[in-house]
């Protein structure tokens, strides 16, 4: 079984909040990415929302709205900070309050929060002053939780995706051979969590962090996937040409396996709370 390479980052690049270009490109159809992204699970919302006392939560890289739409339905009052203007607006449109920004450049003027939360989004955030200025906007006994799914397709289609990537844009850092498992692509995204604890632990603020993991599954027919994917930071740059033919070889691959399939999902999350 061959996965995809990890979606949130450019493969093997150890600074991917460096790269602007890719971070900002997911609104290019905030509207898809709404429809087609997943949620996160109850479990994991609930677990934040019960250790948020106060209930005002400040969603870092909000995007659309989906964790801060997810918080609110549990009773939370959430700001989002989003730099792309164009899934800022989407979110504001859904209900959620929004405040253009990247999280190291934005103002808080003088606001608090008994939580700071990051979903599929911390990796674009610098990872020593991300979590230093968390620790300074949270109240006493406030909460940095940070999460993220890992997202493992079955082999034949991954493999229909890099190959295709491979024929259209050669040059692109995705056009690689994802890892060998869903085990092994767990690994990759549990290397990267692990360095978002290294940054939790540098700040003396902060409590020793926990690390949660959430298992699910779903199905996805063929129309259901190929919504998603153009969504993901492999292929929000191409262009339409580039997109049809990805999607073409990806849609083969799936009718080639039944038409659909049913996919694992792990989300992993990162937590530490204030002590000082």
């Amino acid at each position: 079984m061959t996965t995809l390479p990890p979606e949130p980052t450019v493969p093997s690049d150890p600074e991917p909040h460096r790269h602007r270009q890719v971070a900002e490109s997911f609104g290019v159809d905030a509207e898809r990415y709404d429809r087609a992204r997943p949620r996160y699970p109850d479990g994991l919302i609930e677990r934040v929302a019960a250790a948020c006392p106060g209930g005002d939560i400040l969603d870092v890289g909000c995007g659309t709205g989906i964790a801060a739409r997810q918080f609110a339905a549990a009773g939370c009052r959430v700001l989002g900070v989003e730099p792309d203007a164009r899934m800022a607006e989407f979110a504001r449109r859904t209900g959620v309050d929004v405040e253009d920004g990247t999280f190291e450049d934005w103002d808080p003027a003088g606001r608090s929060f008994d939580a700071v939360v990051a979903g599929q989004a911390w990796h674009w955030v610098d990872p020593v002053a991300g979590p230093a200025k968390a620790a300074r906007l949270l109240r006493p006994g406030g909460r940095l939780t940070v999460f993220g799914h890992v997202i493992a397709p079955p082999s034949p289609v991954s493999e229909a995706q890099i190959d295709a990537l491979r024929r259209v844009a050669p040059d692109s850092p995705f056009a690689v051979q994802g890892p060998s498992s869903a085990s092994d692509a767990v690994a990759i995204y549990e290397a990267m969590f692990a360095k978002f604890v290294e940054g939790m632990r540098a700040v003396d603020e902060f409590g020793e962090p926990e690390q949660w993991r959430f298992e699910w599954e779903r199905s996805y027919t063929r129309a259901e996937w190929l919504d998603l994917v153009p969504s993901t930071g492999a292929l929000t740059r191409l262009s339409r040409d580039q997109l049809d033919e990805v999607s073409a070889r990806i849609g083969a691959a799936i009718d080639a396996v039944g038409g659909s399939f049913r996919m694992p999902y792990v989300t992993l999350a990162a937590s530490a709370s204030l002590t000082a």
